[in-house]
Parts: C-alpha cells; sequence; structure tokens
C-alpha cells in the first residue's frame, strides 16, 4: 500500500480510504468485519464513518460495527486513522429536537460523546464537519472543538461538504485563536464530476488541508454500467439510471469504456487510479459491499495510467479548468 501524509499534519495514511456507509444497511456485521480485517492486512489504515450512517432508525448502526471490531483487539484501534462525523439529527423518529443537530458547541459535545462510546474508543482521530452550519459562528465552533482537544477526546478537525469560501472563512478564524483549523476536506470529486476543481481544491490546497473524494465512481456510473448492462443484463439503477436518460451522458460514459476497454483497463479501477494523480487528493474514499469490491479498489493503488489514458479522460469528460479563468465567458 502506499503512504502519504494527511495535508499539513503528521498523520500518515494510506491512498485509499475505506469509507464505512455500506456496514449495517447492507453489509451485515460479520462481513463488515471481514472487509475491516482485509483492509488492515492490505494496508489500508484510514477508516471514515459518520454518526449518522445506518441511516433511519439504525443511525449510529454503523459506528457500533467498528466498535464491535476495535473490541477483537489485536491492535485494531492503534493501526487505524479514524475519522468521524457530526452535523446530521441522531432522532431516530424525524422529529429533530432544538440542539440535537448541526455545529453548536451544545450538540458537538453530545455528539462526540455519543460516537466515542458506539466506537469504544476514547478518541477521534479526524472529527469532520458533516455539512456546512450556516447559523453557528465558526468562533463557537472552535471553541468546542478547543476543548475536545484539551481533553483528549479528538485530535484534528476536519470539514466534509464545504465550498472553498467556508473553507477559509473555517481556518481564518482558528488561525486567530491559534489553533491548527482544519486538516481535510471530503468532497464530490470524480472524472463526471469536476467542479471542485474550481475552487474547493485549491482552497485546500492553499490552507494546507488534505482532500478526500467521495463518490469517486460517481454513484456507479463510472464502474462500466453500459458494458455490464450489455453483457448480462444488469441495468443500471438509482442515480446511474438517470443519468445514463441523458443521451449526452450516456455517449461520454459508452467513450469512458471504449476508450479503457481499448487498452484492456477496469472502468472502475482507471476512475480511482485518475484520481490519485490529481493534485491535492490525498486519496479517495471506496466504500466496498463485498470482499471483491475490496479487492478490485486495491488494484487501482497500483495502477499507472497512460498518458494516451489520461489525455483520453480529460477530452471525455473535461474539468473546468483553473479559476478564475473558468468563470470568463
Amino acid at each position: 500500500m502506499k503512504y502519504t501524509q494527511l495535508g499539513r499534519t503528521g498523520l500518515k495514511v494510506s491512498r485509499l480510504v475505506l469509507g464505512t456507509m455500506n456496514f449495517g444497511p447492507q453489509t451485515n456485521e460479520a462481513d463488515s468485519h471481514a472487509i475491516m480485517d482485509a483492509a488492515l492486512d492490505a494496508g489500508i489504515n484510514f477508516y471514515d464513518t459518520a454518526n449518522v450512517y445506518g441511516w433511519g432508525e439504525n443511525k449510529g448502526r454503523t459506528e457500533e460495527i467498528i466498535g464491535t471490531w476495535f473490541a477483537q483487539g489485536g491492535a485494531r484501534r492503534d493501526k487505524v486513522v479514524l475519522a468521524t462525523k457530526v452535523y446530521g439529527s441522531m432522532d431516530r423518529q424525524g422529529e429533530t429536537w432544538p440542539n440535537h443537530d448541526r455545529l453548536s458547541a451544545l450538540n458537538i459535545r453530545r455528539a462526540v460523546d455519543a460516537s466515542l462510546r458506539r466506537l469504544r474508543t476514547d478518541y477521534i482521530d479526524v472529527y469532520q464537519f458533516h455539512h456546512v452550519d450556516r447559523r453557528t459562528p465558526f468562533e463557537e465552533i472552535w471553541q468546542a472543538i478547543d476543548v475536545l482537544v484539551r481533553q483528549g477526546k479528538v485530535l484534528y478537525a476536519g470539514s466534509s461538504n464545504f465550498p472553498g469560501y467556508k473553507i477559509a472563512q473555517a481556518n481564518e478564524t482558528a488561525a486567530r485563536r491559534g489553533m491548527v483549523g482544519l486538516v481535510s476536506e471530503q468532497c464530490l470529486y470524480n472524472l463526471a464530476e469536476r467542479r471542485a476543481e474550481m475552487e474547493v481544491i485549491p482552497a485546500a490546497q492553499e490552507y494546507g488541508l488534505g482532500v478526500i473524494p467521495w463518490s469517486p465512481l460517481h454513484g456507479g456510473l463510472l464502474g462500466g454500467v453500459i458494458k455490464k448492462e450489455a453483457a448480462d443484463g444488469r441495468r443500471a439503477s438509482g442515480r446511474s439510471a438517470d443519468a445514463l436518460a441523458n443521451s449526452t451522458v450516456r455517449a461520454q460514459v459508452q467513450a469512458y469504456e471504449d476508450l479503457l476497454d481499448k487498452h484492456g483497463l477496469a472502468p472502475g479501477e482507471a476512475a480511482l487510479a485518475w484520481l490519485l494523480t490529481r493534485p491535492g487528493v490525498t486519496g479517495p474514499i471506496v466504500g466496498p459491499r463485498t470482499a471483491e469490491q475490496l479487492e478490485g479498489a486495491l488494484r487501482a493503488v497500483e495502477l499507472e495510467l497512460p498518458d494516451e489514458v489520461l489525455g483520453g479522460l480529460d477530452e471525455i469528460f473535461p474539468g473546468p479548468g483553473p479559476s478564475p479563468e473558468a468563470f470568463a465567458w
């Protein structure tokens, strides 16, 4: 496994991040444990989750599954850089009580203690703000994080789904308080969705944040959906099906699959390998439901895409270009 530094921190993390969103809703506890063991054996040391994973009536279930895995011993917790998130309501009835969601100091305090109990650990390496909270000033948020750092419950803070200007606001506020600030940003970024290149990734690079792309296969759209459809009749579902209903998108995906087929490359592995070539990217989040899916993701780390392929991918899925030039018309 290849490793890199997480932004400007001293943390050394794997170039793939194990996403756990499917643990509980789609993958049972035993299989989830097997996937985490296989990931650790392969050298993946960065595990990402969120307090709301498990969803609906099972919010928190994913953290519990990780907690029972840690409890098996074998220095599992010591070997893992653990990241979880706070923002969404943990109420299971659909009715949010005041101060039971978002990033108020009160909710952050409650949420971190609840996550620690579910995860069966006494600290979180990277505590991430799952979304922007426009109601809570960063001065309050950083005051809460400062307390948690002093208590030893949190080592670093990160963001998720932040626009570039919020990354700047957050870190300028932290700097005034003499704090480290955000060390990472999780953003939607893949071949088919490159808007992060305009402001989010430049802001992250300017402030020394690691970039952790989520949905690297764009909901399965970049995983060979047309080829699978032709081979065994497996039709795309969900967002991929909606996207393919657009003739322009379908033509792009077909050209993408044809290019990779010409070079003998698997679409999903190539999409991950492309992200690993992008400036500022620490490592994409992969969310395997099975051990086989994890194996495919691991192959991407060692895959070096030829210049001809990289050029072809840029032609099929052109990026927006650098800002402010990208805003010209």
